[in-house]
Parts: C-alpha cells; structure tokens; sequence
C-alpha cells in the first residue's frame, strides 16, 4: 500500500488494487509430507523448478515397518492443513496394501502413482519389466547405497549375526541400481553391496524425470 495521503484518500477511477477489482487470493502454501528417501530429490528438484513449497520428511526407516506409514502420514497432514497449508503425500503405496489411497482419498489430498518408490525413478512398465525377467531382482536407488547400513544391516541385525544373510536374501538372483546421479563413490559402494550377495551388478540411469513428472502432476495440475 502507498504512503501518501492522496493514495489513501483518492476516490477517482478505481485502481487494480481497490475494493472493485481485488487482488487474486494468495494460493495456499504447499507442504510435502515426503518418504524420506525421496525427500533430498524433492528438494532438488523443488529448488531447480522454482517450486515454494516445504518439505517435511518421514523417517525412510518406516519402509521396514510400512503398517506405521499411513499413521504417521495422517498426523503430518492434518499438521499441514491446520496452518491452512496445500498437503501433498510423496509417497507410493510402500506395502501399505491401499492404506496410503485411503488417506489420500479421507484428507482430500494428492499422493503419487505406483506401488514403490522404485517406480518413481524407473516407471512401473520398467519395475514390472525387470521383475518379469528376473524375480529374484534386489533393487538398489542412490539413497539405498548411501544408507545400506543403517536401513537394512543393522535393523535386521547383520551387524551382530551375519550368519542370517543368506535367509533373508539367498534368494535373490541379481542386484539392479537405479542411478538417479551415479559417481564413484556410489559405484563403488554399490559393488561392496552386489559383493554381499555375491552377485553381479548391474547399474540402470534413471535420473529423476520420473519423479519430476509426477511431482508436477499433483503440484502443479492442468487448470
């Protein structure tokens, strides 16, 4: 608003401000309730898009205890929404068995498509593909290698009982890694955990288009 009293007390034509023609109402703030193992890409690509939104993780840990994701994400969505925030769910189902559509659908919010985060980097057609070939495919992302310890060796105590391996994952047949941004260091990382399995890897570039897309779908949809 202007400072000077002829602003305040002009009564001419109608300016784009005035009672007559008011401003377009501020669209709500937009909070992700995020699987903290897409969280670091959300922001990512939040940042590069221009996108102002906030993003508020949930444990990645929750992946070993997927009965507890949609709890959790019910009290984080109706935080969002009693500050009159725009809540989105980046989630997949997650072995939630349709407990995430329920929320979506009860909260009035949007969540995104596919059964696991791994679809969201490679595409369902491409996860659906590679489980058709090879059933006994472990899949690797770039947040699995980097957390591999404390996501899955010490929660299902590796750490302490290594002679468990091979009855949670002797039936695996292949390692694949989606590469969302590969280096060296992932690479290498990757093939010490391919080495557990004593299997080869094999190392697919995705990127993160896929999640980009789907991100843009529920952020910003067709009018």
């Amino acid at each position: 608003m202007s400072n000077s009293a002829t602003a305040k007390t002009s009564t001419t034509a109608s300016s784009p401000n005035s009672a007559s023609n008011p401003p377009p109402a501020q669209q709500a703030p937009i909070e992700i309730v995020a699987c903290g193992a897409l969280a670091a890409h959300i922001r990512e690509i939040a940042a590069r898009r221009g996108w102002n939104l906030t993003v508020r993780p949930l444990p990645a840990a929750l992946h070993n205890r997927p009965q507890q994701i949609a709890g959790d994400a019910k009290r984080a969505i109706a935080a969002a929404q009693e500050k009159g925030a725009r809540a989105i769910l980046a989630y997949a189902d997650c072995g939630t068995y349709g407990a995430l559509d329920d929320l979506a659908k009860e909260a009035g919010v949007s969540r995104l498509p596919g059964l696991h985060c791994y679809d969201l980097y490679a595409g369902e057609e491409q996860i659906g593909q590679l489980f058709a070939e090879e059933p006994g495919t472990y899949l690797l992302t770039d947040y699995l290698i980097r957390s591999f310890d404390k996501a899955v060796i010490q929660p299902l105590a590796l750490d302490r009982h290594p002679d468990l391996w091979s009855d949670y994952f002797g039936h695996y047949t292949r390692v694949v890694w989606l590469a969302q941004q590969a280096t060296a260091e992932l690479e290498a990382a990757a093939t010490r955990i391919a080495s557990k399995f004593n299997l080869p890897l094999t190392r697919i570039d995705t990127g993160t288009t896929s999640l980009e897309a789907a991100l843009a779908q529920v952020i910003e949809p067709p009018s």
